[in-house]
């Protein structure tokens, strides 16, 4: 089996060999068929005849060197017309200024013009005596003052009409914004605005300055071609102006022309996707604004869902577009589309893992616009949630960016999702020594989270957690129900302050974090000691100090 492979595979690389061979032979004929190659010969951009060329003489060299022969000979005054004459020989006819030759005539030139060698060589003969001629008399002083006022005619010319067409153009532009700024309306249908008026000004003005630019460039080109032609050395560019400006046109203009069917089915297409998307953009508005509800479906994903939609719209648009495309199928096109994605794949990997991230958060719904969380160390109010990261505000006026894809691997802890409905519960740690009584630390305790309450509080009553029986102090946690939250940092400061306060007026000392020995003196605050400078005693009783077997006074209060 293995023997009857390597045969196949051996006729299989002969027979290429001989495909190869046989498509060789027929591009040989056929360039030996083609025409041959030959070159202009240019005196000050006139073409006088051509010349062909050998393999080791290219025609363009040839052209090139009988062009410079022939300008030394017109810009040598010692060489007269008279002198120039056709020299003959057995296989060459020189056209010579003397004894220079300036233009060698073989058979084969002859050949190609399908004359006589002789006949060849007078004709080129006459082309270079009028060439010379010519050459002289457009450098003459007459000629070249002739040149110079038909310059400087031209360019007042051009100035004037620069002057003309933008003094014509402020008028016309002021005529048409008097006649159709009050007849030009929004195209709709019923409530859907097609196009908007001031889109279809815009696009009014932005036609009439491309008629004026194209005016202007036209001028422009004239001027260009009459001043190249006045003077002889560049009246070759004046042939080849109007053709260098109007070949791109050309070009375009055929591409248009070849192409308009796509070009319709293109703009069909363009309209109909808009059409469909500004639909669905009012759909998902709707749910947003609550006035069409679907069953299991967040009115706050209506935002991001609509995205989704629209990409996918898109993204299919262009499928369905893309053999419509004019240059699709050309190698120029793949190879830049390519590039682009390999480009967009590279840059971009951090950006799509983010925005994935960011959709994942809208629809699991961790928190939304408005909530305060914490997110790793950073920790403040919602204020944004955009498609790579999310916006917080901090308690001290800082806006916070973090990257959706951090949040997404992280811990986020939402302090607004269950406060309005179940609270908060805020909680603070504090040791008291073993000789205390746990009853009286707990309604101690009770007592200076019952003066953080605002007498409209509703909410749940504070409870007590006897969290560790350490080695100096035994831990209470004090659990306050927070409703507000926004006052979450004032209610922390009047835990602490109320619980600061209420031990000092039971005289129980704070054994937090530890001791290793009993002081002298028990370390609390007296009464008397409790507003001293700077601090100031309320005015008009809301905090009053009492003796420490009297009742609790009243303390800070949070609204």
């Amino acid at each position: 089996m293995s023997r009857r492979i390597q045969v196949l595979l051996l006729a299989l690389i002969a027979a290429l060999t001989a495909i190869e061979r046989l498509q060789a032979q027929g591009s040989g004929r056929g360039a030996a068929a083609d025409e041959v190659a030959t070159a202009p010969v240019e005196i000050d951009g006139a073409v006088l005849f051509r010349l062909r060329g050998v393999s080791s003489l290219p025609a363009e060299e040839r052209a090139r060197a009988a062009s410079d022969r022939i300008v030394a000979a017109a810009a040598d005054p010692t060489v007269s017309i008279d002198s120039l004459r056709v020299i003959e020989s057995e296989s060459v006819a020189d056209v010579a200024a003397g004894d220079k030759p300036l233009v060698r005539v073989v058979d084969a030139d002859a050949a190609l013009e399908q004359v006589g060698r002789r006949e060849l060589a007078y004709a080129h003969l006459s082309r270079v005596r009028q060439a010379i001629v010519d050459y002289r008399e457009a450098r003459t002083p007459a000629a070249v003052r002739r040149a110079a006022n038909r310059t400087a005619i031209a360019t007042a010319l051009l100035l004037l009409g620069i002057g003309l067409v933008l003094w014509f153009w402020r008028r016309l532009d002021a005529f048409l914004t008097r006649r159709l700024e009050a007849r030009i309306h929004t195209v709709g249908i019923q409530s859907f605005e097609v196009m908007r008026a001031e889109r279809i000004r815009s696009a009014l003005k932005s036609g009439m300055v491309a008629i004026r630019n194209v005016v202007l460039l036209a001028g422009l080109l004239i001027y260009l071609g009459s001043v190249l032609a006045t003077w002889p050395r560049t009246r070759g560019l004046s042939r080849d102006m109007f053709g260098l400006a109007l070949a791109p046109l050309r070009v375009i203009g055929d591409g248009v022309v070849a192409n308009i069917p796509s070009v319709v089915f293109l703009a069909v297409l363009f309209f109909v996707t808009r059409l469909v998307l500004r639909v669905v953009r009012l759909f998902f508005e709707a749910i947003a604004r609550g006035t069409v509800k679907l069953s299991n479906f967040d009115a706050d994903w209506a935002a991001p869902t609509y995205k989704i939609v629209r990409v996918v719209i898109v993204a299919f648009a262009l499928i369905v577009a893309y053999p419509y495309i004019p240059g699709s199928e050309s190698d120029a096109f793949k190879g830049v589309s390519l590039f682009i994605g390999i480009v967009f794949s590279l840059g971009s990997s951090s950006a799509i893992s983010n925005i994935i991230a960011g959709y994942m958060m809208t629809y699991r719904r961790a928190f939304k616009v408005g909530d305060r969380v914490k997110i790793g160390e950073a920790m403040g109010d919602v204020m944004e949630m955009r498609l790579q990261v999310t916006h917080l505000k901090s308690f001290k006026n800082e806006e916070i960016v973090i990257p959706n894809s951090q949040i997404l691997g992280g811990d986020v802890v939402n302090y607004s999702s269950l406060a309005k409905a179940q609270g908060l519960i805020l909680h603070t740690d504090i040791g008291i020594g073993y000789e205390t009584p746990w009853r009286q630390v707990e309604a101690m305790l009770l007592t200076a989270a019952a003066r953080c309450a605002s007498p409209s509080d509703d909410s749940p009553r504070a409870f007590v957690r006897l969290k560790k029986l350490g080695d100096f102090a035994v831990t209470y946690e004090l659990n306050v129900y927070c409703t507000n939250i926004p006052a979450m940092l004032p209610m922390y400061t009047a835990m602490h302050s109320n619980i600061l306060d209420v031990f000092n007026e039971y005289g129980v000392q704070i054994m937090t974090p530890a001791y290793e020995g009993d002081p002298p003196e028990p370390k609390v605050v007296p009464p008397k000691d409790w507003f001293t400078a700077p601090a100031a005693a309320p005015s008009s009783g809301a905090f009053a100090p009492t003796p420490a077997d009297g009742p609790p006074a009243k303390g800070l209060t949070v609204p």
